[in-house]
């Protein structure tokens, strides 16, 4: 998984072979094949390791915020961090290519970011208890997507003016 990820880093997803895996990972093209059942079967567990690699961390920060303005917070920091960590951000970007070009991908994005946004979800229920299930759900896919846009636009645009954003934000709260 780790040579997957590695070179869908460096040369995206058309880097990703079976061949070139197995060379990397020092082991036989056939074992990747026998194991992931192929080429296809590949992709989607590396594109699965690498959705988790990205998508947890984020997820873990939002669950451990004792509030909202702490939850701000961490954002703020990952995303001052992000456009230095080319890894992460070439990664991001290979994901949602392959999501957009391949159904199955996109299957194993959509389901990743339903999870985080139903674990957003709850979260926002135990510190808000009487809100009602729609505000929920809707504050999480707000949330999210949010987050997914201040890092796409912040990959394209290293002006973006983040903290002032996220500072619009902390004054709604």
């Amino acid at each position: 998984m780790e040579a997957g990820i590695a070179l869908l880093g460096e040369d995206g997803w058309t880097g990703v072979t079976t061949r070139a895996v197995a060379e990397r990972a020092g082991t036989n093209p056939g074992l990747i094949h026998y194991h992931f059942g192929g080429l296809a079967g590949l992709h989607a567990a590396i594109f699965q390791r690498a959705t988790d690699l990205i998508i947890d961390p984020l997820v873990d920060g939002l669950l451990g915020a004792p509030d909202e303005r702490a939850a701000l917070a961490m954002v703020r920091d990952m995303l001052e961090q992000a456009p230095g960590d080319e890894r992460t951000t070439r990664l991001a970007a290979e994901l949602i290519m392959g999501a957009t070009r391949d159904p199955a991908l996109g299957a194993v994005l959509r389901d990743g970011l339903r999870q985080a946004r139903a674990q957003i979800a709850d979260r926002l229920r135990a510190l808000h208890p009487g809100w009602p299930q729609a505000r929920l759900a809707g504050s999480a896919t707000l949330i999210a997507a949010s987050i997914d846009g201040l890092m796409l636009h912040s990959m394209i645009d290293d002006e973006l003016p983040v903290g002032e954003a996220l500072s619009a934000v902390g004054e709604l709260l």
